[in-house]
């Protein structure tokens, strides 16, 4: 299977000149026949200029315009991949399940819980090397956000459009979250696997202890990072005010605390580690340390590899146009007046 690109793909937005020569061509075409037709008969006009085409000028534009879209073709550099390589890397496959609910918005922590764990993520995918990676997100439900994959620059794409509306439910389901890393891995047997979950720790849906107890089965280990402080922080409301912030039933505050007990339980029977927000940029150094003790599994990835360039035959056609526009006169041949390429004569009535 052969694939075709470009290597300045960019140089292609120039195609859209094309449509505003060809327009302005025809503007100055009109107001020359207009001029022309002012000062005189045209076919009496066209007896006394015997030596002088009205459509050569016309020919010579449009091979300079297909030469002018050739040559933007050949700087967009065409290439075409000759070849699909199999590539083996050694690595591990590891979900990060991210708590999406309205609580990671407190800011306990700055700017929020929710931004301070977009960037550890973005620090920790940064420091993968061969790893496959996806993202699982959660409130009172749990999504696959990204399929598991070595794509790294597509996966700080999809982890900077996460935030608390991607999930409609509320609520803070843990376990679900857990039960969906489970499932989100591969079929690839021989390979270590780990899930992190990233949240407040303010479980109200279900038991994640058992759910890391299952993980900790397959062989998954599972660590825990926790978002805020214990002593907590309300939670904003959204679009509302700077001081506006959620209340219960009651009218008062709700305050969002870390609960770090739970969050250690999960970790310890998950067979991982819990790591504290307070220390989160060593505690993601340790983890990341960590990761890369565990053996190492070979992953195959698919590739294109040993493109060929293709500028050189665009180039070529050209310049062989520019030659042959070159060669076309504006006026006709004296010796050559009675082949009538560009001119078609209609026949006079006797």
């Amino acid at each position: 299977m052969n694939i075709f690109r470009f290597e300045h793909p960019d140089a292609l937005f120039l195609l859209l000149l094309i449509p505003v020569l060809a327009f302005i061509h025809l503007y100055l075409a009109k107001r020359r026949k207009k001029a022309l037709e002012a000062f005189g008969n045209t076919e009496l006009l066209t007896e006394l200029m015997p030596n002088v085409s009205f459509k050569r000028p016309t020919v010579k534009f449009y091979i300079m315009l297909f030469a002018f879209i050739l040559l933007i073709v050949t700087i967009a550099g065409p290439q075409y991949g000759s070849k699909l390589q199999t590539v083996k890397r050694k690595g591990i496959e590891l979900i990060v399940a991210l708590d999406v609910s309205n609580s990671m918005m407190a800011q306990d922590i700055e700017p929020n819980r929710l931004e301070r764990a977009k960037r550890a993520i973005s620090r920790l995918i940064d420091k993968l090397q061969n790893d496959r990676v996806g993202f699982i997100v959660f409130a009172g439900e749990a999504y696959v956000q990204l399929p598991i994959t070595t794509d790294y620059p597509s996966a700080k794409m999809f982890l900077n459009s996460i935030n608390t509306d991607i999930v409609g439910k509320q609520g803070t389901a843990i376990g679900a979250a857990i039960d969906k890393g489970i499932k989100s891995f591969t079929t690839q047997e021989d390979i270590n696997r780990a899930i992190i979950v990233i949240t407040d720790g303010e479980n109200h849906e279900d038991d994640p202890i058992a759910a890391a107890g299952m993980a900790a089965e397959r062989g998954i280990k599972i660590y825990t990072v926790g978002m805020g402080l214990p002593k907590g922080a309300p939670i904003p409301v959204t679009g509302g005010r700077s001081n506006d912030f959620m209340k219960d039933k009651d009218g008062n505050v709700v305050i969002s605390k870390l609960d770090e007990n739970t969050l250690q339980k999960i970790a310890i029977t998950g067979n991982g580690a819990y790591i504290p927000a307070n220390n989160i940029r060593n505690g993601i150094n340790n983890l990341v340390d960590e990761l890369g003790e565990l053996e190492k599994s070979e992953l195959e990835a698919k590739v294109y590899t040993d493109y060929n360039d293709q500028f050189q035959y665009f180039a070529a056609l050209a310049l062989l146009l520019i030659f042959i526009e070159f060669l076309i006169l504006e006026r006709k041949n004296r010796r050559l007046k009675h082949i009538n390429i560009f001119e078609v004569k209609e026949e006079k009535n006797k």
